[in-house]
C-alpha cells in the first residue's frame, strides 16, 4: 500500500463522477452539463450560527484529494525502494490527469484542475522531500556559495 498513489483515489472517484454521467446523457453539450450537475450536486449542513452550509459534490472531492496530498507527502519522507515505485506512479497519475483535463469531455472543470494541481504538487514535492531527506540521511552536506 506504500507504493500506491493515495491521489488516484480522487481521481477515479472523479472518473466515476465524469464517466457514469457521460455514459447516461451521451452526446456532447448533455453530458458536460450532466458532468457539472453532479458536481455541484450538495447536502446542506446547518450551522451552530444558523447559517447553511452547502457542501457540494465537487468541494467534497477537492477536500478529500487535499487530505490525501497531505499524507502523499507525508509518505515521501521516507527513503525505500517502494517510495521510487511511488514517485513513479504518482508521474503516471498526474500524466494520465493531465491527458484526460485537456482531452476528455466533462473534465475541463476547477475541481478536476484543482485534483490534477494536487498531483503535480504531490509529484514535485515527493521528488524533492525525498532528495533532501536521501541527503539527511547520508549525512551530506550542502555547498555554500556565499
Amino acid at each position: 500500500m506504500r507504493f500506491f498513489p493515495l491521489l488516484l483515489i480522487a481521481v477515479i472517484a472523479y472518473n466515476i463522477v465524469a464517466f457514469g454521467n457521460g455514459l447516461t446523457h451521451p452526446g456532447g453539450d448533455q453530458a458536460v452539463n450532466a458532468v457539472n450537475g453532479a458536481l455541484q450536486a450538495h447536502i446542506s449542513v446547518p450551522m451552530f450560527s444558523g447559517d447553511i452550509w452547502n457542501v457540494s459534490l465537487g468541494d467534497a472531492l477537492v477536500t478529500l484529494a487535499l487530505i490525501l496530498l497531505f499524507v502523499e507527502i507525508v509518505k515521501s519522507t521516507r527513503t525505500s525502494s517502494k517510495q521510487i515505485v511511488n514517485h513513479g506512479l504518482s508521474t503516471l497519475t498526474f500524466v494520465v490527469a493531465l491527458m484526460e483535463f485537456i482531452a476528455l469531455r466533462g473534465f475541463a472543470t476547477s475541481t478536476f484542475f484543482f485534483i490534477m494541481v494536487m498531483c503535480l504538487i504531490d509529484v514535485v514535492g515527493g521528488y524533492t522531500i525525498s532528495i533532501v531527506a536521501a541527503e539527511h540521511n547520508l549525512g551530506l552536506a550542502r555547498v555554500s556559495t556565499d
